[in-house]
């Protein structure tokens, strides 16, 4: 019982000195170390070493060691995909081609005249979108400049039409997101695997049910808005100015590495075996050899691909390292036995596994609505899961594809979360506004997700 309220105590602790915008990467590393620090004074007996590492002859140096084998661990698997797509994500952006993937997407929402009926089909193509466009923040300005003023001169309000987009990136979906790639890995498949029979099937009724949602609840706040209805202002799409114009055929760029996955897997062609780094650089260096044959200025298009280089180093600095720290804080609370106490606690009071996997999807759910980000709030957790899954005698995808899947929707609901502070500036209202907005969809699309995984995994 020691070790749970330790964990419980140190817990609660990060968790508001993350609500007081105090680093999460240092918050989450000094809270792992100080719990294998405690395991080693009051738990001698208890190993504190990283999966089959091997002990540095003295335990306080052993808590170190953690740390440095959690970043050869994370840094050479999870980290390096992570890595790569978001460099990848990078340079399709500096090439204009996500922009120019967008702008060719939303052409035929222009000829459909039911204003509300666009939202809602917007959501969808967004959503769609977010497979190829893993970056909230990224997709969300790139439908600010191209289809947020379009929506507002149909009569949608700002606010509408801005929450609309904040909830394209209500799950995350797709071999080229982060948190998906570490929850395939987690449950022991391929990530194309885990994308086509386990998130696809959910995700194809939770889109419908959010669609049909934001249709009603948008509809709703309009008519019930006190001020006018503005019109599109030319400032939304000046803030497009400056982008990269590409040739059409860059559309098909972003989804080169998913096809590829896709194809080259399980699934499809066995023979080849894809993983996603290689699809990722395969796709980079195709966009490279565009850019050669199109600007012809050899120059010019090898320091461009630059950004690509730099997004590996961002991406680490931002990502990696809260991957890196959130596993140290995990671990720590499995070190010390409370993840080991709270389990038993639940199976000696009768809960069974699918309870447990909405407690858990609940409390990254919660965490990343207080955070804003889903990507610590996934990772944060995510270690968990395998042991919580293995001593219910359940497969690993039973808890980690609720959790995964809930990290994206409770930033949805966050008013600190970035996608929303930008999409309501453009909303020209505050954050709280958007919630207000995105909260019954949000919670319709929760309440759908745990269903389903309850019919199909539990």
């Amino acid at each position: 019982m020691l070790s749970l309220l330790i964990g419980a105590a140190i817990t609660v602790v990060a968790a508001v000195l993350i609500i007081k915008n105090y680093q999460p990467q240092t918050v989450l590393l000094v809270a792992g170390l100080i719990l294998l620090t405690l395991t080693v004074v009051l738990f001698p007996d208890q190993s504190i070493l990283y999966q089959k590492a091997k002990s540095t002859g003295w335990r306080g140096f052993d808590v170190f060691s953690f740390v440095k084998e959690s970043l050869i661990t994370q840094i050479s698997g999870i980290g390096l995909i992570i890595m790569a797509a978001a460099a990848f994500a990078d340079y399709m952006d500096h090439i204009g081609a996500t922009a120019t993937m967008v702008r060719i997407c939303i052409k035929p929402l222009r000829m459909i005249k039911a204003s509300y009926l666009i939202l809602a089909l917007g959501y969808v193509l967004g959503q769609c979108l977010h497979i190829a466009i893993p970056s909230a923040a990224g997709l969300a300005m790139l439908l600010l400049v191209t289809f947020f003023p379009m929506l507002v001169s149909l009569g949608i309000s700002k606010p509408a039409a801005a929450a609309m987009i904040a909830l394209t990136s209500f799950m995350d979906l797709g071999p080229a997101v982060g948190t998906a790639n570490l929850a395939a890995k987690t449950s022991g498949m391929p990530a194309a695997t885990y994308f086509v029979q386990h998130q696809i099937p959910i995700a194809v009724w939770v889109i419908g049910v959010v669609a049909v949602l934001i249709f009603f609840t948008a509809r709703y706040f309009d008519r019930n808005r006190d001020t006018d209805i503005l019109q599109a202002q030319a400032e939304a799409s000046a803030s497009g100015q400056g982008r990269n114009e590409a040739p059409g055929f860059y559309a098909i760029l972003p989804l080169v590495p998913i096809v590829v996955i896709l194809v080259f897997s399980p699934l499809v062609i066995k023979q080849v075996d894809m993983d996603v780094v290689t699809a990722m650089i395969f796709g980079s260096v195709l966009g490279l050899l565009c850019e050669l044959a199109i600007k012809r200025d050899a120059k010019a298009v090898f320091k461009g691909f630059q950004v690509f280089f730099k997004g590996i180093g961002s991406s680490f600095a931002s990502v990696v390292s809260l991957l890196v720290c959130a596993d140290v804080f995990a671990q720590g609370l499995q070190a010390i036995g409370a993840v080991g106490i709270m389990i038993d606690s639940v199976r000696n009071a009768g809960f069974g596994v699918n309870l447990m996997a909405v407690v858990m999807t609940l409390m990254v759910g919660v965490t990343a609505m207080i955070t804003g980000s889903g990507v610590a709030a996934f990772f944060a957790f995510s270690g968990l899961a395998p042991g919580i899954a293995t001593k219910f005698g359940v497969s690993a995808v039973t808890m980690v594809l609720p959790m995964q899947l809930m990290a994206g929707m409770g930033r949805a609901i966050s008013p600190v979360a970035g996608v929303i502070i930008a999409v309501s500036k453009a909303g020209e209202c505050l954050p709280f506004e958007i919630v207000r907005r995105t909260i019954i969809p949000a919670l319709g699309g929760i309440a759908t997700m745990l269903l389903l995984n309850y019919v199909l995994n539990g």
